[in-house]
């Protein structure tokens, strides 16, 4: 039996909503964005929720919208998929890489150290589906506010960093009783095809500045703004009368449309009922198996007041070296299972290495990513393929150490 490592989930409710969209005749933005975006803000327990093509669209949207540009830097992990610093470099800021802490996630004190008064932004990432430690990161931006120096509107008005949750795996995470989505000032879940709830490809932005910046209001700008800066959309412009239109803002194109929406519109209203417990039946199932070995290292999931959304389990192997971690994947994977690695940390790729980040200086980082392999969790996974995937890990590890 073959197990792959992140199938998406595609039931009838699913194909049934593509289905509705396709006969509709309208496959691009229009209601059934609306509605994904309802469906998220009112989980989200936020106002307004954006959804764009993307959730590395998303974090440049939001960038630009800040004022962040050439000459501003933006603190970043060094643990985290490469889109959370390209989107940095794309709209020409610079990417601050700090190490992470024992969790896979930006440590606050490595934040610290790295603000200056060029600091615009802060990007926490929740590795894995586990919340960061949003409560330390606030604290070092609040307490670096003498830092720093705004150069334009929105900067000035919030007075500090502007905090954005990367949250692209945590959808249904909760941090201090509180469900991510309201952590940051402002959050980006990704719907890619591998995440908890996908359109294949996709972003959502949920809104939560504080006052006195109107969420409502900035939802409608960053709307324009990822519709090229054109006052009314397709589906707007297609009804009796609406062809005028104005293009009020030199923007982009970004937006999501309603056949890729309906694929994610059945899953959210199924999440926390069936997606979710199933992610965290096979969590338990592996963490229940891999307790009782002294090599094992368990994710972290679970804490007062905070518990993962379960996207990935990130195994650690205790002891190994990055190469018998390599071996030990290559022998799981003869044994027709599938995992991976999350991530190869950005300063070991080439692009950054280029641009002067050397993997020496993320020491945690490496060492977490040296040991680490990521096995499958979906709600589609099996008790009977749970152990398939155990033996599995189990005998590779026996023969490699």
């Amino acid at each position: 039996m073959n197990i792959p490592f992140s199938p998406p989930y595609i039931d009838d409710d699913v194909i049934a909503e593509v289905t509705d969209s396709l006969r509709s005749g309208w496959i691009t933005t229009g209601p059934k964005v609306l509605q994904l975006e309802n469906e998220i803000a009112a989980y989200c327990n936020v106002e307004k929720a954006l959804a764009v093509n993307s959730a590395t669209s998303a974090m440049m949207l939001v960038l630009h919208w800040f004022g962040v540009t050439r000459g501003d830097e933006v603190i970043i992990p060094a643990y985290t998929y490469s889109a959370t610093a390209l989107a940095v470099m794309h709209i020409g800021a610079k990417p601050i890489m700090v190490d992470i802490a024992g969790d896979f996630n930006i440590d606050p004190q490595k934040i610290a150290e790295a603000i200056t008064q060029k600091t615009k932004a802060v990007i926490a990432v929740d590795i894995a589906g586990w919340p960061c430690n949003y409560d330390a990161i606030k604290s070092v931006i609040n307490a670096a506010k003498e830092k720093f120096l705004p150069s334009t509107d929105a900067q000035k008005k919030l007075g500090r960093c502007l905090l954005m949750a990367d949250a692209a795996h945590s959808f249904g995470a909760v941090y201090n009783n509180v469900t991510t989505g309201t952590l940051a000032d402002i959050s980006v879940f990704s719907l890619h095809a591998v995440k908890n709830v996908t359109t294949a490809e996709g972003g959502i932005i949920c809104l939560h500045m504080p006052a006195p910046f109107n969420n409502a209001e900035l939802y409608k700008t960053l709307r324009l703004w990822s519709l090229n800066g054109q006052t009314k959309d397709a589906f707007t412009k297609s009804k009796a009368g609406g062809w005028k239109y104005d293009i009020v803002y030199p923007g982009f194109k970004m937006n999501m449309p309603d056949v890729l929406a309906a694929i994610g519109l059945s899953q959210v209203r199924k999440y926390n009922t069936l997606l979710l417990k199933e992610r965290r039946r096979v969590f338990d199932y592996y963490t229940l198996a891999f307790r009782q070995y002294a090599w094992a290292i368990i994710p972290c999931f679970e804490a007062d007041g905070c518990t993962s959304s379960y996207h990935l389990y990130p195994l650690r192997i205790n002891g190994v070296t990055e190469q018998q971690r390599d071996e030990i994947i290559e022998i799981i994977t003869t044994m027709g299972v599938s995992v991976n690695v999350h991530f190869i940390p950005m300063p070991l790729l080439t692009v950054f290495k280029n641009a002067g980040y050397n993997i020496n200086d993320y020491p945690q980082t490496y060492l977490l990513y040296s040991g680490e392999i990521s096995l499958p969790v979906y709600p589609q996974l099996t008790n009977s393929q749970c152990n398939i995937v155990i033996n599995a890990v189990i005998n590779a590890v026996g023969k490699v150490l």
